[in-house]
């Protein structure tokens, strides 16, 4: 077991999507259904909804707020985004999400060695304390 650092708030559990590159969560992604979207991206096709997203880190955009905020709405969005670099504007988006509309997406940091342990997982489990439990 491995502790995150937790951008937002909550729990969350979910099957591992690892992501090979960065994803954009504006324009590389589809918030209406979940799926990534960039046809340069090796997972484009790939649901995100209900997953655990393990991924070295996002492609920036000022949007990204935006689109992951539109995603909980929906019910599109990963249930947990793991990273090993801090993404703010991700953080932002799933905290309006959880303000605006009671619906949580965690965000959470581990580090690379961490991370790269995590991506041969197939499901994942984040307490609220932070504590990652993979299987």
């Amino acid at each position: 077991m491995m502790r995150a650092r937790l951008l937002t708030k909550g729990d969350a559990e979910g099957p591992v999507l690892s992501l090979d590159e960065p994803l954009s969560f504006w324009g590389a992604f589809e918030p209406r259904n979940g799926v990534i979207l960039d046809v340069h991206h090796p997972q484009c096709g790939a649901c995100v909804t209900g997953t655990v997203l393990v991924m070295t880190e996002t492609r920036g955009s000022g949007s990204a707020p935006g689109a992951i905020a539109e995603a909980v709405r929906l019910g599109t969005a990963p249930a947990a985004i793991i990273l090993a670099e801090p993404d703010i504007n991700l953080a932002i988006g799933a905290e309006v999400a959880a303000t605006l509309y009671g619906k949580r997406c965690v965000i959470a940091c581990v580090t690379p060695d961490e991370l790269s342990s995590l991506r041969e997982a197939s499901a994942i489990t984040i307490a609220a304390d932070g504590s990652i439990t993979a299987r």
